[in-house]
């Protein structure tokens, strides 16, 4: 009877292409409901997402101090055996061979990864074609297993 009441009739009376239209709005609803539930969904997820990486940078700025302190703190016990001056010299020197390994280390890994092309694979897959012509003109593809 509400159906009645709301300008449609009841199911079992409707016409194949009313019950088609009925669907396709139907699905359009839901369709656009799920996509508003997604955004809501993603939207609090990116908020947890920004938070968490905020605190993972507040924790590097932490740690970048705490590496600070600790060299401050090696120099000063240095400074009990030698004059202050040479013990920051001796911890600063060390510093920069240690920066400078790394730097190196580092160029070499990415010269090793320059250009990025698989040039093994590159040339296996010469090879093949290489012997797959070679084939072809001896005509030895054409002859079947025995």
């Amino acid at each position: 009877m509400a159906d009645v009441l709301n300008g449609k009739r009841p199911v079992a009376e409707q016409s194949t292409a009313e019950l088609v239209q009925t669907a396709s709005e139907q699905i359009s609803r839901l369709v656009r409901d799920e996509i508003a539930l997604a955004k809501a969904e993603l939207a609090e997820k990116g908020k947890h997402a920004g938070i968490g990486i905020g605190l993972f940078g507040a924790g590097g700025v932490f740690v970048f101090y705490g590496v600070g302190a600790a060299i401050a703190t090696l120099i000063i016990v240095f400074s009990l055996f030698l004059p202050l001056w040479l013990a920051a010299l001796i911890w600063t020197v060390a510093l920069f061979l240690v920066a400078g390994l790394l730097a190196l280390f580092g160029k070499i890994q990415v010269t090793k990864a320059v250009p990025p092309e698989p040039k093994a694979a590159i040339e296996s897959v010469k090879l093949d074609v290489d012997e797959v012509k070679q084939a072809v003109r001896t005509g030895r593809g054409a002859e079947p297993n025995e």
